[in-house]
C-alpha cells in the first residue's frame, strides 16, 4: 500500500492529502463542536431555575429549553462567561480552523513525503556538474513525475558523461595524430635535406659520378611521392568528420557485386585470390554504400599485402546489421593489437614509402561513425582476420 501511494502521480497525492486533512478535520471539529455544547450546558445549568426549567420542557421541549435558557453573561462569573464564550467560537469556528490547519499539515507532509527528497537529489546533481564532475548518479526511483524527472536527469548526467569521455578521447587521437603527423613528415625532409646537402657539396666539385647522383635523386623521388601520399590522406582526414551520411537501401546481392567488381582490379594487381561469400541475408539494410565500400577497399588493400595466397571475404546483411569480414591466410596479426587501428601505423617500415597507415585508422572512424566498430582478431587457422560491422541508419 505504502508503495503504490509513493508511486502515485503528484496530482494524485495532493489530492489525497486535501481530501484526508478535510475528512479528518471534518469529524473532529464534529466531535469538538459536540464536546463544546455539552461543555456550555453543564455551565449554563449552573444559573438555571429548576422549577422553571421543568415548566419550559412540559411546555417546549429540550432543545428549545437548551438554546432558550442561555443566562446573562452578567450573571456569569468571569470563568464560566469565557468557558461559554469559548464553547462559542468552537461550535461556529472548529470546522474553519481544523480545515485550515489539516491542509497547512497536508502540504507540509505532502512536501516533505514527494518533493523534498527528489528536489535535493536534483539540486545535488546540478551542484556537482557544474563542478565538472559526473561520477555520481541520481538514484531516485518513484514511478511519479518526480522519478520520471529524476530519470531524465539521470539519462542526461549519463549522457554528458559519455560525450565527456568521447570529446576526452577526440582530444587524445588529435593529439597523437599531430605526434605522428610531425614525426612522419620530418622522416622524408631530413631524407630530402641531407641529400639536398650532399648534391650541393659534391656537384660542384664534380666529386660524385653520375650513377651516384642519379641514386640520390630517385631517393629523393620516393621522398617526393611518399610525401604525395602523405599529404593526399591528410586531405581525406580533413574531410572525414564534415562527410555527412547518405542513408539508402542496400541489399546483400548490391554489396556482394560491387565488392566482386573492386576484387577483381585489386587481385590483378596484388597477384592473389579474393574469396566471397554471403553468409546470411535476412531484409534490406540502410546505410552509406559509399562509406562502407571505401572500408572495404582499404581493410582489402591492406589484406592482400599481408596476405600469401588468398584473402576472405564474409558478408552478412540484416535489417539492423551489415557485417563484412575480410580474412588473410598471412602471418596475423602481432600479439599486441593496442595501435593497429590508430593513425599511420605500420606493421612493416618499408610500407610507408607507399602507405601513410591510416587506412585501418579510416577504416574504423567510419565503422564509428556509421553506430558500428572495427573489430581485429588473429583467424584460428591461421592470418589476421577484421570485421567491419555498420549499425543501420535512417
Amino acid at each position: 500500500m505504502g508503495k503504490k501511494i509513493r508511486n502515485l502521480s503528484i496530482r494524485k497525492t495532493i489530492l489525497l492529502y486535501m481530501a484526508t486533512a478535510l475528512i479528518i478535520s471534518f469529524f473532529l471539529s464534529a466531535e469538538i463542536a459536540i464536546l463544546a455544547g455539552h461543555m456550555q450546558t453543564a455551565v449554563w445549568r449552573k444559573y438555571w431555575d429548576e422549577n422553571e426549567l421543568l415548566e419550559l420542557l412540559e411546555h417546549y421541549g429540550t432543545q428549545y429549553v437548551i438554546n432558550g435558557l442561555r443566562p446573562s453573561a452578567y450573571k456569569m462569573t468571569p470563568s464560566d462567561r469565557f468557558i461559554s464564550e469559548l464553547c462559542d467560537f468552537l461550535q461556529t469556528y472548529a470546522v474553519l480552523v481544523l480545515s485550515m490547519t489539516g491542509s497547512c499539515a497536508a502540504v507540509f507532509l505532502f512536501y516533505k513525503n514527494k518533493l523534498k527528497h527528489p528536489i535535493a537529489e536534483l539540486a545535488l546533481a546540478s551542484k556537482t556538474i557544474s563542478e565538472n564532475n559526473l561520477d555520481f548518479h541520481v538514484t531516485y526511483e518513484n514511478q511519479d513525475e518526480m522519478g520520471t524527472l529524476c530519470r531524465e536527469f539521470e539519462h542526461m548526467r549519463a549522457q554528458l558523461a559519455e560525450n565527456n569521455l568521447a570529446l576526452w578521447k577526440t582530444i587524445e587521437e588529435e593529439r597523437a595524430l599531430r605526434a605522428a603527423i610531425s614525426h612522419d613528415i620530418r622522416s622524408p625532409l631530413s631524407v630530402l635535406k641531407g641529400y639536398h646537402e650532399m648534391l650541393t657539396d659534391y656537384l660542384p666539385a664534380e666529386n660524385i659520378d653520375k650513377d651516384h647522383a642519379m641514386k640520390m635523386l630517385a631517393e629523393c623521388g620516393k621522398q617526393l611521392d611518399r610525401m604525395d601520399v602523405f599529404v593526399d590522406t591528410m586531405r581525406k582526414m580533413n574531410s572525414l568528420e564534415s562527410r555527412a551520411l547518405k542513408p539508402d537501401e542496400i541489399t546483400a546481392d548490391m554489396l556482394a557485386s560491387e565488392i566482386g567488381s573492386e576484387s577483381v582490379i585489386l587481385q590483378k594487381d596484388s597477384g592473389r585470390q579474393i574469396l566471397l561469400h554471403t553468409v546470411l541475408v535476412q531484409g534490406v539494410f540502410c546505410g552509406d554504400k559509399e562509406l562502407i565500400l571505401e572500408v572495404v577497399e582499404n581493410l582489402l588493400s591492406n589484406a592482400l599485402r599481408y596476405a600469401r595466397n588468398e584473402v576472405t571475404v564474409t558478408l552478412s546483411v540484416t535489417h539492423s546489421e551489415c557485417r563484412i569480414s575480410i580474412a588473410d591466410d598471412g602471418s596475423g596479426f602481432p600479439k599486441s593489437m593496442e595501435n593497429l587501428t590508430e593513425a599511420f601505423y605500420s606493421q612493416n617500415a618499408k610500407d610507408s614509402l607507399k602507405h601513410a597507415g591510416m587506412g585501418m585508422y579510416i577504416s574504423r572512424l567510419y565503422c564509428e561513425k556509421h553506430g558500428g566498430a572495427l573489430l581485429l582478431e588473429n583467424a584460428a587457422q591461421g592470418g589476421a582476420s577484421v570485421t567491419a560491422v555498420f549499425r543501420r541508419i535512417s
